[in-house]
């Protein structure tokens, strides 16, 4: 009994460091957490109402994605994205992507596709519903899960890191602005495109795509951010 309390408490420890992980990337989509901050775990966990050491090791997974990284003695530092740095990151993801979407229009069967269309539904639902953090897992799904039928585990491998290193920050403002649902609904249109067999179509799309979101990202990121809420850790 004493390994079964043992394992359960290693459990519960697990889902809290999750759960930490989980609000903290909501408050970096929100522009709570600010690139070139410094935050500490102890002060972090005083806003969450727990103990540091879970957001010790939420912050750790976290660095481990690149969205975070150590400052010693003083807590983490969250990761600045220069323009340049994105615009880097969108261009490789356009060498990688646009092609890769013809080859995959060209060679994946019909059914295959449509496989895919709940994920672009999906991606619109929580667009019309302000859930960004459903958002985001979802167009992170269906563009990895696409590229997927390549067959290529390594390139998409590649695009999942470039995802991460350009998150979008003040994705709050592009939601309460109305904008967030046209983007969405490229995914639907990019399908429709594939589907039909057009890869040239399905190419231009996609850059199309690309560069809508990182318009978006640019307009978003320079607005003045709300004053610092209390986090919680809410539903997943």
């Amino acid at each position: 009994m004493g390994d079964l309390k043992q394992r359960n408490l290693i459990t519960a420890q697990e889902r809290l460091r999750d759960q930490v992980a989980h609000a903290l990337r909501a408050a970096l989509v929100a522009g709570e957490l600010r690139p070139g901050n410094i935050y500490s775990a102890p002060g972090l966990a005083a806003d969450f109402g727990i103990s540091a050491t879970p957001v010790r090791e939420a912050m750790l997974d976290l660095a481990r994605e690149g969205l975070v990284e150590p400052v010693r003695n003083k807590g983490f530092r969250i990761t600045e994205v220069s323009e340049r740095d994105l615009d880097q990151y969108t261009e490789l993801r356009a060498l990688i992507e646009v092609p890769t979407v013809g080859r995959v229009t060209q060679l994946a069967k019909a059914e295959q596709l449509e496989e895919l269309r709940p994920v672009a539904e999906e991606i619109v639902t929580h667009a019309r519903d302000h859930n960004l953090i459903g958002y985001l897992d979802a167009d992170r799904r269906f563009h990895l899960q696409l590229l997927g039928l390549a067959g290529n585990e390594r390139l998409v491998e590649t695009v999942g890191d470039l995802r991460k290193r350009s998150r979008l920050y003040g994705l709050t403002r592009l939601d309460e602005r109305g904008q967030l649902i046209s983007s969405a609904e490229e995914h639907i249109e990019l399908l429709d495109l594939m589907v039909a067999g057009d890869a040239r179509a399905a190419e231009e799309c996609m850059a199309r795509h690309l560069g809508h979101v990182r318009s978006l990202w640019a307009q978003a990121r320079d607005e003045p951010v709300e004053p610092r809420r209390k986090r919680t850790l809410g539903n997943r």
